[in-house]
């Protein structure tokens, strides 16, 4: 049965649907512009947030919005390295206490190995 109703017609080549009667959503242009000087444009939806930047389709740099500004940098907290965790959990005088004693465990070692 399949077989017979595609008789004629090549799967995927054609599409038999029409844009009559059908009313597309509202649409705005926007323009962004990379730093290598690409000029390109993005339809958006009417009501749709119109980002700050867009990803340039020549070269993939980040381009902003013609009539746009800056986007606000969010603020982030610095990351945290080992130091400063190791600080939170012992205070200088504890960390110079283990140095001495690892360094006097090292120095036996070395005498012993002499």
């Amino acid at each position: 049965m399949g077989e017979r109703a595609l008789r004629g017609t090549r799967l995927g080549a054609t599409s038999y649907e029409n844009d009559r009667n059908t009313d597309l959503a509202p649409r705005q242009e926007v323009s962004y512009i990379c730093p290598k000087g690409h000029r390109f444009d993005v339809p958006l939806a009417a009501e749709a947030e119109i980002p700050a930047t867009w990803e340039c389709r020549m070269c993939g740099v980040t381009a902003l919005r013609v009539d746009g500004e800056l986007p606000e940098a969010k603020k982030s907290k610095p990351p945290r390295t080992h130091w400063d965790m190791l600080l939170e959990r012992r205070t200088i005088e504890d960390l110079e206490e283990v140095l001495n004693e690892r360094l006097a465990i090292l120095r036996a070692q070395r005498r012993k190995s002499a």
